[in-house]
């Protein structure tokens, strides 16, 4: 019988991403790289309670899965070198010269398949657009946010994997039973959802009073589990990308 290396292997830690605001490490384990973020890395939060963060990581995996989108990458709780985190399957990147899935361009010169959310002016005082691509993909990830309650959805967390997939990292402040949503994917908003996207959100909703809510009540409380759910209810009973309602709709930095 095959052995899950993400899951049961050795880590051994290969360096650290330094940019970000926890202790954050990548790591390899029998071959397959990982990342992997310790609980005593966390940086404390006024609004989360301490050593939580890991926990929505894999939360909000078990959502991304339950709902059958595969946006957030096999995500886990397990020991590490550090002690116990989470551990997240590492991610290969496209890069070449095309636009980010989440980019600025200069105002007026939005590229074809790319939808503006705002306008700005960069560190030069130039005019430019926030801009993210109209891909299928993105949009599961902007509507996950939305359920998922998603206080930093930073154009870098969005990712065009190797294999041609989109991909969406760093959720440790998701799950709040309060409104949280801060997101640079709102050229979305006002629109109506697809039949198959609240298809799978029926599935996610009928899901959390049973095996998923049990699996999400190790992780985070009753009170975020019941705002989950009716966060999910909310998007089925008015099928409609929200506006922001908030005055920081957007995380800072927005990258």
């Amino acid at each position: 019988m095959s052995t899950d290396p993400v899951a049961t292997a050795e880590l051994t830690v290969l360096g650290q991403v330094t940019t970000a605001s926890n202790a954050t490490l990548v790591c390899e384990a029998e071959g397959v790289r990982v990342v992997y973020k310790p609980v005593r890395g966390e940086r404390p939060l006024w609004d989360f309670p301490d050593g939580t963060l890991a926990g929505r990581e894999v939360g909000s995996y078990l959502v991304s899965e339950a709902l059958g989108w595969g946006v957030i990458p096999r995500t886990i709780l397990r020991d590490g070198p550090y002690g116990p985190g989470m551990v997240q399957r590492w991610i290969d990147i496209v890069e070449d010269d095309t636009p980010e899935l989440v980019d600025l361009c200069p105002v007026g010169q939005i590229p074809d398949g790319y939808l503006e959310v705002l306008r700005a002016l960069d560190g030069s005082g130039h005019r430019v657009s926030l801009i993210h691509a109209d891909d299928p993909g993105l949009q599961r990830m902007a509507v996950l946010d939305v359920l998922i309650n998603n206080a930093d959805r930073k154009g870098g967390h969005a990712l065009r994997g190797l294999d041609g997939r989109v991909y969406g990292v760093d959720h440790g402040i998701c799950l709040h039973a309060e409104p949280k949503l801060r997101t640079v994917l709102w050229g979305w908003a006002r629109e109506p959802l697809a039949e198959e996207l609240l298809t799978d959100m029926t599935v996610l909703v009928k899901a959390i009073p049973g095996e998923l809510g049990d699996r999400l009540a190790e992780l985070i409380t009753d009170a975020e589990i019941e705002a989950l759910e009716a966060r999910g209810r909310a998007l089925l009973d008015d099928p409609v990308m929200p506006l922001p309602d908030s005055s920081r709709p957007i995380p800072w930095p927005a990258f």
